[in-house]
């Protein structure tokens, strides 16, 4: 049988394309078993008139499930979900597919990075145990099935969740994955000497045990609304005992499994060059009959978007480019090139602005950016607040994003449910005047304001990408009119999305930097990166490997007695207004500076398809579905 052309069969029957007497047709052709065709009429419905195709020609868009395509296919998130298909009966036979994840990942393992850069190369060979699609549900990955109260998996106070998990799996070097692994992953990422990225989204969890061999049991600190956080999504990535159960705590760092991991996923890692590419292979073993399609991943990093874009839409040279994050007009320019296609889709998250409320010039206990230092400028409101008034949002969003984005006041633009009404944002330069007038901020002999002793002449620093240093630019010449001078500094982004380079957002040696982020659905960790609960493990800094998610080192008690609120209840109503309370207070109190509410933005080859963008994880979550069609 031909695997390629079964494949494309199989998504025309998905799309619904196809009547009952072309696929009978086809089957046939194929010389497909009288199961599998069966199976496949009866995915067909009782149609016999198939339905128009969902190409769309170069100038218009189609928008499906959540996910838009320009100039191809449209992705259709929930199709598959909607209209089961039988899998191929072998996996393979789709040749490579090339990526281009211009951000170059250093790191593989899963729980010592969270940048997407590394994320991404990451969910190619490994899984957690479910992940959110489209539709903010969960789909059971390595899980049987997903736990619920009507099932008995979540406990009716929801101080428990007991998850069973798919048997027959094997780790990509045949041995058997177990609840073992889920429990080992815990005390993995539970030792603070392991320094794990991820170690705040396992904060509630009290303990992890192995009921049996496929039966594992998370017991929570007191009950909580977000049982499903531990393993699942990008933080809950399963590890295998049998390779790390030597390299947990301080030798974690040095692990071989760094940068030659393997996992259970789709493909299996066989060369990795950090900073430049990652090679995978088909994994012969995989749990999910009859996938993957492709036999090699080749996922090449570095260059820039708009050449990753290029490379997709003009030459062909590749089959997908991740994170476009390029001015509108260029990438329209691309589409004209025929081998490719935009794909859009929503919660691509919120570009910031980060107020580092440290000193970056100070050492303490041989750091800089201690908590312990506060920064003599940002420790002013008003200061913060001029910042905040001397940004054109609408100027940076619309000239330089475009389709990608649009301008906001608040820092989480994910989930309407958790956005209070009434925020807004505003361009004035006069207000920003007066508010440092107020703040003592007086103007030097060369026109430079001086504050607490210390000239108002900050760093700005950020990962090197054509519309982030525009963006810089932007933000720089408005400051410099009411008195403050930027010293742009652009730092590779292999750099400065990694938590152990000196250049690293997360180290934050200058006054600004920048990030894009997103919430998720349930914002509770995501809030992390304002919290300073004692003893500090979630501020970033030396002692824990500045793995901790508040890289701003902001410090606001009240802030920390909302999010404890939150963190212990479970009545929808209530979390949620406290949710409201916490973006109210960290937007008026300019903890960090939202810009920009930012769709994903990818390209896709012409004739690409499977793909089933989500909000809540990597472009590659579901590359095991990726077909090439021919």
């Amino acid at each position: 049988m031909d695997n390629l052309n079964f494949a494309g069969l199989q998504h025309q029957v998905r799309e619904q394309r196809l009547s009952r007497r072309d696929v009978l047709k086809r089957a046939a052709g194929l010389g497909l078993s009288a199961p599998t065709i069966a199976a496949l009429l009866a995915a067909c419905g009782g149609s016999t008139t198939p339905n128009p195709s969902t190409s769309v020609s170069t100038a218009a868009a189609t928008t499906t499930g959540g996910a838009t395509t320009t100039g191809g296919t449209a992705a259709s998130p929930t199709a598959a979900a909607a209209t089961p298909v039988p899998a191929a009966q072998k996996a393979g036979g789709g040749g490579s597919l090339r990526i281009l994840w211009w951000q170059a990942p250093t790191i593989l393992n899963p729980h010592l990075s969270l940048a997407g850069k590394d994320v991404g190369a990451i969910r190619i060979y490994g899984e957690p145990l479910a992940d959110f699609d489209a539709k903010a549900q969960l789909v059971p990955i390595l899980a049987a099935e997903i736990p619920s109260l009507e099932n008995g998996g979540v406990a009716a106070d929801q101080s428990s969740v007991t998850w069973k998990l798919r048997q027959g799996v094997k780790w990509h070097d045949g041995q058997p994955f177990t609840a073992a692994d889920v429990a080992f992953t815990f005390q993995y990422v539970n030792d603070p000497k392991t320094a794990a990225t991820t170690l705040g989204y396992y904060q509630n969890v009290q303990s992890v045990d192995a009921v049996d061999d496929y039966t594992v049991k998370v017991t929570f600190k007191h009950p909580v609304a977000d049982w499903f956080t531990p393993f699942t999504q990008q933080s809950g990535q399963i590890l295998p005992q049998h390779i790390l159960k030597d390299a947990v705590g301080t030798a974690a760092k040095t692990a071989p499994f760094n940068l030659k991991p393997i996992g259970t996923g789709p493909y299996v890692v066989t060369g990795f060059t950090p900073g430049d590419s990652v090679v995978f292979d088909l994994n012969p073993n995989y749990w999910d009959a009859g996938k993957p399609f492709f036999d090699h991943v080749n996922l090449k990093g570095g260059g820039d978007a708009t050449s990753a874009a290029r490379a997709v839409m003009q030459t062909g040279e590749a089959d997908w480019a991740w994170n476009l994050q390029i001015e509108p007009a260029v990438l329209q320019s691309l589409v004209s090139g025929g081998h490719g296609q935009i794909v859009t889709w929503t919660g691509g998250g919120t570009e910031k602005l980060i107020i580092n409320h440290s000193d970056p010039e100070t050492v303490v206990d041989g750091q800089k950016s201690s908590y312990q230092a506060p920064h003599p400028h940002f420790k002013v409101l008003q200061v913060r607040q001029a910042v905040a008034l001397a940004i054109q949002r609408d100027v940076i969003a619309t000239s330089l994003y475009g389709q990608g984005g649009q301008p906001t006041g608040y820092t989480l633009n994910e989930n309407t449910q958790f956005m209070p009404k009434g925020i807004t944002w505003e361009f004035n330069l006069d207000k920003a005047k007066q508010l440092l007038d107020q703040a003592g901020a007086t103007p030097g002999s060369d026109g430079i304001r001086v504050l607490n002793g210390r000239k108002m002449s900050w760093v700005y620093g950020s990962s090197q990408n054509a519309v982030r240093q525009k963006e810089q630019e932007i933000i720089k010449a408005a400051l410099g009119q009411i008195g403050i001078e930027i010293q742009i500094q652009a730092v590779a982004a292999s750099a400065y999305f990694d938590a152990n380079n000196p250049d690293s957002f997360q180290e934050l040696a200058a006054d600004f930097g920048m990030e894009t982020n997103a919430a998720g659905v349930y914002p509770l960790l995501w809030y992390l990166r304002y919290l300073s609960l004692a003893p500090l493990k979630d501020i970033a800094q030396k002692e824990n490997g500045w793995s901790g998610r508040n890289i701003q080192r902001y410090q606001n008690p009240q802030f920390n007695a909302l999010w404890t609120q939150a963190s212990q209840e479970v009545d929808p109503a209530k979390y949620t207004d406290t949710f409201l309370q916490m973006q109210t207070l960290v937007v008026n109190d300019v903890a960090d500076i939202g810009l920009v509410s930012r769709n994903n933005v990818a390209a896709a080859a012409k004739n690409l398809t499977g793909f089933q963008p989500t909000p809540y994880a990597q472009d590659t979550w579901d590359i095991k579905n990726w077909v090439m069609k021919s």
